[in-house]
């Protein structure tokens, strides 16, 4: 079993910038792929960016693409995103979720543990 805790979301003006945390502990000695995802009300889970454990590659939505980072630090089992250029449509409960053995998917069915979720508000 694996425990994930996201922290670091807010309220920010459009433009500005957050960096959300996620920290995993429990059965943390397997490699994990590890994903963003984010929910607005009344719409549907949608990807926001993944990374497996090597941390050699790296995907996003193309709705973020060159303004958020997803990043990882293994030795602290925790993986970042950092996100820039905030615009009021990134205004979501954004959701931390962990693949066994995996190597990252768009597809929120294949993540088996997942955190309790961050709000991300941006003002315009």
């Amino acid at each position: 079993q694996v425990q994930l805790v996201e922290s670091g979301g807010g309220l920010v003006q459009a433009g500005g910038s957050l960096r959300l945390s996620c920290a995993a502990s429990g059965r943390t000695g397997m490699s994990y792929a590890m994903a963003w995802f984010r929910q607005a009300p009344g719409k549907e889970r949608e990807f926001v960016a993944a990374v497996p454990w090597s941390g050699s590659i790296t995907y996003y939505a193309d709705s973020v693409k060159g303004r958020f980072t997803i990043s990882r630090d293994n030795a602290k089992n925790t993986v970042y995103l950092q996100m820039n250029s905030l615009k009021p449509e990134d205004t979501a409960v954004y959701y931390c979720a962990a693949q066994p053995a995996g190597l990252g998917s768009r597809d929120y069915h294949v993540y088996r543990y997942w955190g309790q979720g961050t709000q991300v508000t941006v003002s315009s």
